[in-house]
């Protein structure tokens, strides 16, 4: 169970899957914040400090490893863990993911519940 108050960044441009995500988090207690791409998702984060960032890889623009490598380069966000979400299984994602400071790699494709746990692994 969350701790009151933590808060959860979810940079995701798939509108339909971010939806579904917040409405879980929020049912599991979190305070669940939104940006569609990586430069919103860097401002938010500054600006709020959140607990946990969920961060997808694929996005336009800015991909979620430019927005990871600008969330671990500046020094008001380096400290936040990072959770990266894909739908890509391949091991060299998952290896530059955690190689540009990634706590950990969720594929989209598996069970809410098990992104819960995730989620507690670093939000307690």
């Amino acid at each position: 169970m969350p701790a009151p108050g933590k808060k959860i960044l979810i940079i995701d441009d798939e509108i339909d899957l971010a939806a579904i995500a917040k409405e879980r988090l929020a049912a599991a207690g979190y305070t669940v914040l939104w940006a569609s791409n990586g430069y919103e998702g860097i401002k938010i984060a500054v600006k709020e400090n959140p607990d946990l960032i969920l961060l997808d890889i694929l996005m336009p623009k800015m991909d979620g490893f430019e927005t990871l490598q600008a969330l671990k380069g500046d020094m008001q966000t380096w400290g936040i863990p990072v959770v990266m979400l894909s739908v890509k299984t391949e091991s060299d994602m998952l290896f530059k993911a955690r190689e540009l400071g990634a706590a950990d790699y969720f594929i989209k494709t598996e069970d809410w519940k098990d992104l819960l746990k995730y989620i507690e692994r670093y939000v307690s």
